[in-house]
């Protein structure tokens, strides 16, 4: 662990807090029996009201001492309980002195001439090109300071403030982390936080933007990332901006960004400052400039304790009758794999598949051909390990296959969860957490509300009609489920209906809570680990499993039929279909094909009831009578063509046949959906390149 927060009460004296935190700052040795216990390199102090002096006293003694330096005081005033509903507090974070170094160099500001670069606007996830492309002169120059000159317009104060810059460590993110850095100086930024190895899952970017140092203090952060896409010199490289909230930059943002792109003649660096040791944890000063290196796994495993309850986990999984296993197909999630099931819930350390992060998460020669991508197609080491093919039918011997299996992408936002011989849709794990909210430990209150992307099944709205819980329906992108987390928060929107705790999920495997500002694969991971140890309390009775659980609750509410099929790589006639359904749309109201008939027919528009802006063109959605649903829609997250995903549902109610095969059922409505859009024909695709 690189950092610890240490709260001070005005109950204990300075002399108290100023040993323990001298403690931390030098380690101790192995004493009585106890273990010894490494130094942290930061130790942040926070109080209140009359614990203040404390800290200040604290501070100044051990940086007298030379034990400590001090490196950022924050005020501010915070809510509290009683009478008085507001009160001082104080952050002051500590850097022990060995962790701290000089480094020569300059922050001389050069300005070099450039050129716009044609397509540089960001998608729901940020901007992805192939890697050479983000490798040409000034390429990823022109877009970083575009970012900076659209913050600065939008009244940000990124000069002074504390910038975080870290990705999931695919090619060229070293190269590209050494240049945001001197152009984030010459921009003004004056602290820069890297986890290291240049490493943050983008949950845990999220984590530390909210928590790191007191919470809240970097304007945001770059993320460089291409999530589940390939990566390698010649695959896909991409970089997105979080806000200060650790939520994806809203699209007036992006927007400017875009803008700014068009016209751009020149950018700011800092050619003479120095290259950052991003491998060694550290406090680097370069002219009054500070970077931080530090531990990548810290922050969100510190969050995720806070919503989970370790303990019971950790019971579930020294069970004799209890294995599992965990595939981070070599993205950026090992080391939190590792931080997590072995060294926070002491399960094996054979339990991690492709736990090594990889700048190409393993190449073509891998059995996932370096696709990241935590699906029945891509993650077939897993899939194999836990009994079920691509279509996920059950295969070979279950007594070998472990009782849960989980993994993650490249990084690290999306899950894929397994039982024995048995695969959840995303779907229907977003409505299984939903209707088992109560035993995780963040959900203790119960949920004030829910959000699920359009093109995700309904199984979300039938458990909270039930549970009479706000349920929202946005258009796919994590960005449109920030303004419901924030509803009603002081800051942003105050005087609006506060949803948290909040759990939110998307089809597209990304699951999570209000804890981020993101999806989140562990903590889908975890809330399936903790829902099933809240049901295996008594070790004596027979283990109830991942399949128990789904059916049961398909005996509750249902089972919403469904399966997405993937067109990657589209060249020709994506733009031509969606014109065409849009033309459509009118005549199919009402319209019958073979024995189904169309209800409704729209191109969804999401009126956000938090911010009252308007977002058209989300997606075709084509609504049976019966409940059953076709949606289109063009992806954002492609590097190269276009992806076009059709999504695919029928509802069956909990006396129905609920047993079936979900690829089996919807074929019908696949039929059904290729005859309407003529996507053969347009497109040229005969069979689709994922099906999910």
């Amino acid at each position: 662990m690189s950092s610890v927060e240490v709260k001070l009460s005005a109950q204990k004296p300075p002399s108290f807090y100023t040993r323990a935190v001298r403690s931390f700052l030098e380690g101790l040795p192995e004493k009585d029996g106890k273990p010894a216990k490494a130094a942290v390199d930061t130790v942040v102090l926070s109080a209140l009201g009359n614990a203040i002096n404390a800290a200040v006293q604290t501070a100044c003694t051990l940086e007298k001492e030379e034990v400590a330096v001090v490196m950022s005081v924050k005020t501010k005033f915070v809510s509290v309980l009683g009478p008085a509903k507001r009160s001082p507090n104080i952050t002051i974070v500590l850097k022990r002195k060995g962790a701290v170094s000089k480094l020569s160099g300059s922050t001389a500001v050069t300005t070099k001439t450039t050129k716009p670069f044609e397509g540089q606007k960001p998608g729901t996830s940020g901007l992805r090109k192939k890697t050479k492309v983000f490798m040409e002169e000034n390429y990823l120059n022109n877009f970083i300071q575009c970012t900076f000159n659209a913050l600065k317009e939008d009244g940000v104060k990124v000069e002074g403030g504390t910038l975080v810059v870290s990705g999931d460590g695919r090619y060229y993110n070293p190269t590209a982390i050494q240049t945001i850095i001197k152009m984030a100086v010459a921009n003004g930024v004056k602290t820069i936080w890297v986890g290291q190895d240049g490493l943050l899952s983008t949950p845990a970017a999220s984590a530390v933007i909210r928590n790191r140092e007191g919470g809240f203090v970097p304007f945001g952060g770059f993320i460089l990332s291409a999530s589940h896409n390939p990566g390698g010199l010649d695959e896909d490289f991409g970089i997105k901006f979080n806000c200060e909230n650790g939520g994806p930059a809203p699209e007036k943002v992006t927007e400017a960004i875009f803008t700014g792109t068009k016209s751009i003649s020149e950018y700011k660096i800092c050619s003479g400052f120095p290259d950052i040791d991003i491998k060694t944890p550290g406090c680097y000063l370069v002219e009054g400039i500070r970077v931080d290196v530090f531990n990548c796994t810290d922050d969100h495993v510190q969050l995720l304790s806070k919503c989970f309850d370790f303990e019971a986990i950790k019971k579930l999984i020294a069970r004799k009758d209890f294995s599992f296993v965990y595939d981070s197909m070599n993205g950026v999630q090992g080391p939190y794999a590792k931080r997590v099931f072995v060294e926070e819930l002491g399960a094996e350390e054979s339990c991690l598949m492709n736990a090594v992060p990889k700048e190409d998460f393993g190449g073509k020669a891998s059995p996932s051909h370096g696709h990241a991508d935590p699906n029945l197609t891509y993650a077939v080491e897993l899939t194999a390990k836990m009994g079920i093919n691509k279509s996920g039918e059950r295969v070979g011997d279950p007594s070998t296959v472990p009782d849960f299996g989980a993994a993650a992408d490249g990084d690290a936002d999306r899950n894929m969860i397994l039982g024995k011989q048995w695969f959840v849709s995303p779907s229907d794990s977003l409505a299984i957490i939903a209707a088992n909210s109560k035993c995780i430990p963040f959900f203790k209150e119960g949920l004030k509300g829910c959000a699920r992307s359009m093109p995700t099944s309904g199984a979300l709205d039938l458990v909270a009609k039930k549970k009479k819980i706000p349920c929202f329906v946005t258009p796919t992108g994590w960005k449109f489920f920030g303004n419901l987390m924030d509803s009603g928060d002081e800051l942003y929107f105050p005087g609006k209906t506060s949803y948290v705790p909040f759990l939110c999920g998307e089809e597209s495997f990304g699951t999570s809570s209000n804890h981020v500002r993101e999806k989140d694969g562990m903590w889908a991971a975890l809330a399936w680990l903790q829902i099933l140890a809240s049901k295996n309390k008594d070790d004596k009775k027979p283990l109830v499993t991942v399949e128990d659980i789904t059916k049961a609750h398909w005996k509750e509410y249902g089972r919403n039929y469904y399966c997405r099929y993937d067109y990657e790589g589209v060249e020709k006639g994506a733009d031509e279909l969606m014109a065409g359904l849009k033309e459509k749309l009118k005549d199919l109201e009402g319209k019958e094909m073979k024995g189904m008939k169309i209800k409704t027919a729209e191109n969804f528009a999401y009126n956000d009831p938090v911010d009252e802006s308007v977002s058209a063109n989300q997606g075709i959605n084509i609504i049976f009578e019966d409940g059953s649903r076709i949606v289109f829609r063009l992806s954002g997250t492609g590097s190269s063509g276009a992806t076009i995903r059709l999504y695919l549902e029928k509802y069956e109610g909990p006396k129905g046949n609920i047993d079936d095969s979900a690829f089996e059922v919807v074929k019908p409505l696949a039929e059904l959906a290729l005859e309407i859009s003529d996507l053969p024909n347009l497109t040229g695709r005969s069979s689709p390149t994922v099906i999910t």
